[in-house]
C-alpha cells in the first residue's frame, strides 16, 4: 500500500473532511436528476443574464434526449461537442448520457485537420457545434462517420434584449450559413423531440463508458481518454467532501472549457450534482472574467496561473470586495511559490478570507485529485489527495516505492481513474498498472516527493525534465527565480539541443509594465539568476517575448517556444 494510506491526513489537518465516502450509483444525468429532484426551484446556471432552475435543466435535457433518439442516437454512439460554455452544450452534454451515449468534448477553435481527426478517432455519428464553426465541420464532413451535424446559435440562449444587442454585435460577424445547409439548426432540433414517445431514456450502470476527453498521453501524441460515469459522479462528491464550507446555491465562476476536464468536471459537473450554481462564461478576457466574478458575488473559482497573474494588473479590480469568495483553486499549470504570494495579497487587499489553493490532477483522472487543504498550506505542496484517492512515490517506471522525500514518478489511484486510452492497448497498459496491493496505478510522468504528513511536492514534468551535461534541470524552478524578480511579469524556461551538453538552457521572459527590454536589463537578470541557480543549469541566453504563446486553455505553451527554437537551429545550419 502507498505512504499516503499509512496516515489519514485530511483527518489530521482538517477534522471535518471524510477520508472514505460512500458513492452515487448510477449515471451522470442520474445524479444531476436525483439534485433536481431535491432542489427543483434553486438555479441550475446563469447564462449572460438568463437563469434555468434544476427543474428546468431536467426538462429541457429530456427534450434533447428524445430529440436525440429520434435521428438515431442509440447506445455507445459517439456524438462530438465542440462548443463553449453555453446552455446547449449543458442539454446536450446530459441528453448524450440520458440516451447512453458517449460524449466526445472538443475545442470549438480546433483547426480543421483537429477536428477531422478527433471525429474519427472517436467514431462519432453526431456533432453539435455553434453557428460560426460550421464551415470547419462541414470542409470535413466528408471523411468522417458523421452523419447530423446540429447547429446551435448563442443568441438561442439568450434572454431579450440581450439577444437584440448580441445580433447587432458580435452575431453581426457570423458568417451565414446557406439556407440549404445539410444541417440541423438547434430549434428545429428540439422539435424533433415530439416524434419521440417513449424508450429514449437508457439505463447506464457507473463503470459505463461516458465521456471522452483528450490528451498527450505518455507519448505526446492525442489520445482520447475514456472516462465513466462513475469517475465524474466521484470526483463531484470528492470534490465538495475537501470543501466542506460548500453550501447548495454557492456559485462557481464557470469560465474553464466545457472540454477540458477541469472545466468540465469541477466547474460544470461537480456543481450540476451537489446543488450548486453555474455562472457559464462562453468565452472570457480577464477583464471580463472580472467583471463576472464581482458582478455575480462567486463563492468559488478556478483557473490556470496564468489567469490569476492577469487579474493582479487589472485596474478594474481597484477597491472591489471580494468577501464573497469561499475557494480560488489553481490548476493546470504549476503554481509558483512568488506568484501565490502575490495573489495571496491581492485577495487580502480586496477582503477576501481565504487564499489560493493549488490542485493537481490529471485528465487520466478526470482533472484534480489532490488539493492544498483550505486552512494549512506548505510551501510548495500541491497538498492532499482527495478521500479514497492514493498516491505514491516510485522510482519512474517501476513499482518500487521510495521513502519519505525522495523524489520519484506520482503515481495515481482511486474512483476517478479513466477506463483507457481509446484505440490504444499498448499505452493503456503502459499508463494503468495493477500493483500488489490489489490497486490500479496510473503512471503520470510527473516527478515529486511526498512527507511524512502525507503532502505531495510537484517537481516537474518528466517530459520538461532538462538534462544537461549529465545533470537533471527542471524548468519550473528556474521559472520561479526568473518570476520573483520585479523585472518579470512571466517566464519559461525550455532544453535547446547542444552537441556537447546534449541540452542547454534558455529562458524566455515577458517583463513587467516599464521594464525595458535591453541588455542592461538581460545582465541583470542573469545576474540574478547566478544567485540563485547552481552554474550547470544557468540559462545561456534570455530572450525577451512581448507576449508568450499560450495553449488553448491558457497555460504558456513551451512547446511552441521549444518548435521555434529548432527551427531557428535548422536555418542556421542551412545557411551555414
Amino acid at each position: 500500500m502507498s505512504n499516503i494510506t499509512a496516515k489519514t491526513p485530511w483527518k489530521d489537518h482538517m477534522g471535518d473532511v471524510p477520508m472514505h465516502l460512500d458513492y452515487f450509483e448510477g449515471s451522470m444525468y442520474d445524479a444531476v436528476e436525483a439534485i433536481a429532484r431535491k432542489y427543483p426551484h434553486n438555479v441550475a446556471f446563469d447564462f449572460m443574464g438568463k437563469s434555468t432552475t434544476y427543474k428546468e435543466l431536467v426538462q429541457q435535457t429530456e427534450i434533447c434526449a428524445k430529440a436525440l433518439k429520434t435521428i438515431g442516437i442509440r447506445e455507445g454512439d459517439k456524438v462530438t461537442i465542440a462548443m463553449p460554455n453555453c446552455p446547449q452544450a449543458v442539454f446536450l452534454f446530459y441528453a448524450v448520457n440520458l440516451v447512453g451515449g458517449i460524449a466526445s468534448m472538443i475545442h470549438p477553435l480546433s483547426a480543421e485537420k483537429e477536428i477531422e481527426f478527433y471525429l474519427n478517432e472517436s467514431g462519432s455519428v453526431t456533432a453539435i457545434t455553434l453557428d460560426q464553426f460550421y464551415h470547419k465541420f462541414e470542409a470535413v464532413r466528408k471523411n468522417t462517420k458523421v452523419v447530423n451535424i446540429i447547429i446551435a446559435s448563442i443568441k438561442d440562449a439568450l434572454a431579450q434584449p440581450i439577444k437584440a444587442g448580441y445580433m447587432l454585435t458580435a452575431g453581426r460577424k457570423i458568417e451565414k450559413i446557406p439556407a440549404d445547409a445539410p444541417v440541423i439548426r438547434w430549434n428545429e432540433f428540439m422539435k424533433l423531440s415530439r416524434c419521440c414517445f417513449y424508450n429514449y431514456k437508457v439505463s447506464r450502470k457507473t463503470d459505463d463508458p461516458a465521456v471522452i476527453l483528450y490528451s498527450g498521453g505518455t507519448t505526446g501524441t492525442s489520445k482520447g481518454i475514456v472516462l465513466t460515469n462513475g469517475n465524474f459522479n466521484a470526483l463531484g462528491q470528492q470534490v465538495v467532501a475537501a470543501n466542506p464550507m460548500f453550501r447548495p446555491g454557492d456559485k462557481m465562476l464557470a469560465a474553464m472549457p466545457i472540454f477540458h476536464g477541469f472545466g468540465l468536471g469541477v466547474c460544470i459537473h461537480t456543481m450540476l450534482t451537489q446543488g450548486g450554481r453555474c455562472i457559464l462564461v462562453p468565452r472570457f478576457t480577464p477583464k471580463s472574467y472580472a467583471k463576472d466574478l464581482v458582478k455575480h458575488r462567486c463563492n468559488y473559482i478556478a483557473g490556470v496561473p496564468t489567469l490569476y497573474e492577469a487579474l493582479l494588473r487589472l485596474p478594474d479590480m481597484e477597491g472591489k470586495d471580494l468577501s464573497c469568495l469561499k475557494g480560488v483553486f489553481s490548476g493546470g499549470d504549476s503554481l509558483s511559490v512568488e506568484l501565490k504570494k502575490k495573489f495571496d495579497k491581492f485577495l487580502y487587499d480586496h477582503h477576501a478570507t481565504i487564499q489560493v489553493r493549488e490542485g493537481y490532477g490529471t485528465t487520466e483522472t478526470v482533472t484534480a485529485c489532490c488539493l492544498t487543504p483550505s486552512h494549512m498550506y506548505k510551501e510548495g505542496s500541491i497538498g492532499l489527495p482527495f478521500p479514497d484517492t492514493y498516491i505514491k512515490i516510485v522510482e519512474p517506471g517501476t513499482d518500487r516505492e521510495l521513502p519519505y522525500g525522495e523524489e520519484g514518478e506520482i503515481l495515481l489511484s482511486g474512483p476517478t481513474v479513466m477506463k483507457e486510452y481509446m484505440h490504444h492497448p499498448a499505452e493503456t497498459a503502459q499508463t494503468l498498472r495493477r500493483h500488489d496491493d490489489g490497486l490500479t496505478w496510473v503512471y503520470t510522468g510527473d516527478l515529486g516527493t511526498m512527507d511524512d504528513q502525507g503532502f505531495v511536492y510537484f517537481k516537474g514534468r518528466a517530459k520538461r525534465m532538462i538534462v544537461t551535461s549529465g545533470y537533471n534541470v527542471y524548468p519550473a524552478q528556474i521559472e520561479n527565480i526568473l518570476d520573483a524578480h520585479e523585472l518579470v511579469q512571466m517566464s519559461c524556461v525550455i532544453g535547446v539541443p547542444d552537441p556537447y551538453k546534449m541540452q542547454k538552457v534558455k529562458a524566455f521572459v515577458k517583463l513587467a509594465a516599464g521594464a525595458e527590454a535591453s541588455e542592461e536589463t538581460k545582465e541583470i537578470l542573469l545576474e540574478h539568476c547566478r544567485k540563485h541557480v547552481a552554474k550547470y543549469a544557468m540559462p545561456y541566453d534570455i530572450e525577451f517575448k512581448d507576449e508568450m504563446p499560450k495553449t488553448l486553455v491558457g497555460k504558456v505553451a513551451y512547446r511552441m517556444l521549444e518548435e521555434e527554437e529548432l527551427a531557428k537551429l535548422a536555418a542556421e545550419k542551412t545557411s551555414a
